[in-house]
């Protein structure tokens, strides 16, 4: 008798520790930052649209890189580098800092 209570006693013990646990909550995702407008990219999203012929007579102040369609480009983060970013037309389709 001894021997049976103390056998399911161990099986007791034994199955509290396959018990599963509740999940852990995820690491809360910090808020997202907006992208720095180091280069002042915001002002000047106008030109989205416009022919890229424009920028021949623009000035800029910060370094300017114009991306044709399929020109490669290095992958060099510059936050204060201006990006604008021509279609297979010569549209211009973006403007952003990098």
């Amino acid at each position: 008798m001894k021997a049976t209570v103390f056998a399911l006693g161990v099986l007791i013990l034994s199955l509290a520790g396959c018990v599963a646990q509740p999940p852990a909550q995820p690491p809360a995702q910090p808020p997202a930052q907006p992208e720095p407008d180091d280069c002042r990219a915001s002002e000047l999203q106008g030109l989205a649209g416009q022919p890229g012929t424009v920028l021949a007579g623009m000035r800029f102040r910060q370094v300017l890189r114009v991306i044709e369609y399929g020109m490669p480009v290095t992958m060099d983060y510059n936050p204060a580098r201006l990006n604008i970013e021509l279609d297979r037309r010569g549209v211009i389709e973006r403007v952003s800092c990098g």
